[in-house]
């Protein structure tokens, strides 16, 4: 496909970042293996959802493949005498659950394209390496003077987003990074102001930005160029990580966790939240704050893939802030996610949940005062605090940044109102997603009240309660035909009470229980 052709009519443009779930709902024996029946859902709605079928040969060959993160993840050891009996299958059964459910838990892990293939081999059976190859062979053609020296193998986290090491013909000691990406499901604006706003990046100059050295899209994918920066990104400095290297081996288990120095802490959370604001300011949508997306360039932090909103990609973290109703702007995710961020600066390692009970000991009590405001469950109730007033906050109130640059991004008027529509659609999205969680929440927590124990006991007892008031109303409808008859019998002038009209219960009957 040529690199300016459009994409296919129809494209269906997923949401990755869309948790999958997996439940193992019943195995089955053929001759020489046990194949196990697996219910994969999307999200929360029980009518997204597909069945599979897996052999343990196929989790084996996905677990080897995860060796590459370092994690000593729980797959049950193979049988090779008595792998068919009954009890070991149902055991085995109990077993690959496990491992499923810690798969589809892990941040990094769930996202990543090996679990993806796995789950959801409909969705995720391309070869995005092989398109972002085709799409960039193409623009070579009217490019010449670039050169493909290597793909860099997986070294994100996105599935659609592809990277390749380059060299300019004529200057070939001098490295660089091209990136590729697919649209996303936020996608909203207009094919011309998409490819105007994504050639305009190379004009953007602060200081605290990634320079964009070229930049060009189609209608249906994103090209860029940036100088290759062998420091790497904030998070290859919190993990001693080689940039090079592949995303799952460089995080997820880290060989020694242990956070920045204060001063780092503080220098370059003021650089972030300075850039931060300054987008802000200029009505430019971000909403991909994470370290992965903060190079470093000596003592400055500069900040990375401003085009990711513009292709409609989701946010690293949009699975934690989508539980939040009060985190519904990109202005309030940003803050969000720089509680992330700040977190895992201090302490070495991203925190295992949010919101977060209580933060372990940091260097300073500022440094906790501005994860309380970011992370805490008060602050994930009642919304985020602004940029702004993070940085009146004692932690960042008093750092110095010095720098000659001036900061350079001039948006046409009528892109500015371009970007104000799709920020107003993204958030829509957000806001939709947010409430039928919150829907499905509600309803959870109901039907596991109904199933408690403590209910099943209560409506026995009501039952029983209901059981004798019936029984008591019943007695004394039989005694009252009975009663009657006699009357009727010694000719007694008293009135009759109707069979069809029963005496109705006293109020006491009625009364709550």
């Amino acid at each position: 496909m040529a690199f300016m052709e459009k994409p296919p009519a129809g494209k269906v443009l997923l949401d990755d970042t869309v948790p999958l779930t997996a439940a193992i709902e019943a195995s089955q024996s053929l001759q020489s293996h046990t194949e196990y029946i697996i219910r994969v859902q999307r999200g929360i709605s029980v009518e997204n959802s597909w069945q599979i079928v897996r052999r343990y040969s196929d989790f084996d060959l996905l677990n080897n493949s995860l060796q590459i993160a370092g994690l000593s993840l729980p797959l049950p050891p193979k049988k090779l005498i008595g792998n068919m009996d009954r009890e070991f299958i149902a055991e085995r059964q109990k077993g690959l659950q496990n491992y499923l459910n810690v798969i589809t838990t892990n941040h990094i892990l769930s996202n990543c394209e090996l679990v993806k293939k796995f789950l959801d081999p409909n969705n995720y059976s391309a070869s995005y390496t092989e398109i972002a190859l085709q799409q960039v062979s193409m623009f070579f053609r009217s490019e010449p003077k670039w050169e493909v020296v290597e793909p860099l193998k997986d070294i994100g986290w996105r599935i659609r987003k592809k990277y390749f090491l380059m060299k300019i013909k004529n200057q070939p000691k001098e490295r660089l990074v091209l990136s590729w990406a697919d649209l996303g499901p936020d996608k909203y604006l207009s094919d011309k102001d998409f490819q105007y706003l994504i050639k305009l990046l190379p004009s953007c100059l602060h200081p605290y930005i990634y320079r964009v050295t070229f930049a060009t899209a189609n209608e249906s994918s994103a090209l860029l160029i940036r100088m290759f920066n062998e420091k790497g990104t904030l998070k290859d400095l919190i993990y001693k990580a080689k940039p090079k290297d592949p995303f799952l081996r460089k995080y997820c288990n880290p060989k020694k966790i242990q956070g920045l120095e204060l001063q780092q802490i503080k220098t370059y959370g003021r650089q972030i939240l300075e850039v931060l604001k300054f987008l802000h300011d200029k009505g430019f949508p971000y909403g991909h704050l994470h370290a992965s997306n903060v190079m470093l360039e000596g003592d400055a932090c500069r900040l990375l893939d401003l085009e990711n909103s513009l292709l409609g990609l989701p946010s690293f973290y949009r699975s934690y802030f989508s539980q939040f109703r009060k985190i519904n702007t990109l202005e309030s995710v940003d803050v969000h996610c720089f509680g992330h961020l700040l977190y895992e600066m201090t302490y070495g390692r991203p925190p295992d949940s949010v919101p977060v009970d209580s933060f372990p000991p940091a260097p300073s009590m500022a440094v906790v005062a501005v994860l309380e405001s970011t992370l805490s469950c008060e602050a994930c109730k009642n919304g985020m605090p602004t940029v702004s007033r993070l940085l009146q906050m004692p932690l960042f109130s008093d750092v110095l940044l010095t720098t000659s640059e001036k900061p350079q991004f001039k948006i046409p008027t009528k892109l500015k109102e371009a970007l104000r529509i799709a920020k107003e659609c993204i958030e829509k999205r957000l806001i939709e997603e947010q409430k039928q969680i919150h829907q499905h929440r509600r309803l959870t927590r109901a039907q596991s009240h109904h199933g408690s124990e403590e209910e099943r006991k209560k409506r026995k007892i009501l039952a029983r309660k209901k059981s004798k008031r019936s029984a008591v109303e019943n007695n004394e409808e039989h005694s009252a035909k009975y009663s009657n008859s006699n009357n009727s019998g010694s000719g007694a002038s008293s009135p009759l009470t109707s069979p069809s009209s029963p005496t109705p219960p006293s109020t006491a009957e009625h009364a709550p229980f």
